[in-house]
């Protein structure tokens, strides 16, 4: 029998609220599917967590931010069997790059309170969006000294 590898999908998101809403993506999930999520995306290699949140957030959203804190570490496996891990991280917007184009399959960035993203229901690229957003409203917050690169 046949030994299949088992990869885990490494990824990082950010919880970015300005005035009681949230910044989120619409995204073609799998080129298909539209979705909302938060920026969010896989780490490169040799790049921290947080600076991996950072990144994808200018790339799918234009939007410079800082991150704070991390929100959570999140396992879930998706009904097909990919299984990701995701650090979520607090952060804020700081500047809009107004000109610059937005990752390949992201449609549109949105401002969201938490009732409208609940309200998506099944359109949640996965149910971490509204696990994340609902911890971080809960106050969870961790330092992002908890991470230890060696």
């Amino acid at each position: 029998m046949e030994s299949v590898e088992w990869l885990p999908r490494l990824t990082v998101a950010t919880i970015i609220e300005r005035d009681g809403q949230f910044l989120l993506v619409e995204e073609y999930a799998g080129g298909e599917e539209l979705v909302y999520n938060q920026p969010a995306g896989h780490l490169d290699e040799h790049e921290t967590l947080a600076a991996a949140a950072i990144r994808e957030t200018l790339e799918e959203t234009a939007w410079e931010v800082e991150v704070s804190a991390v929100v959570g570490v999140y396992y879930w496996t998706h009904p097909k069997g990919h299984t990701f891990v995701r650090t979520c991280f607090a952060g804020r917007a700081l500047y809009y790059h107004l000109n610059q184009p937005l990752d390949d399959g992201i449609q549109r960035t949105v401002w969201l309170t938490r009732d409208e993203v609940a309200a998506l229901g099944p359109a949640l690229r996965s149910p971490m969006v509204l696990r994340c957003i609902d911890d971080y409203l809960a106050g969870k917050r961790y330092p992002l000294e908890m991470f230890s690169y060696l």
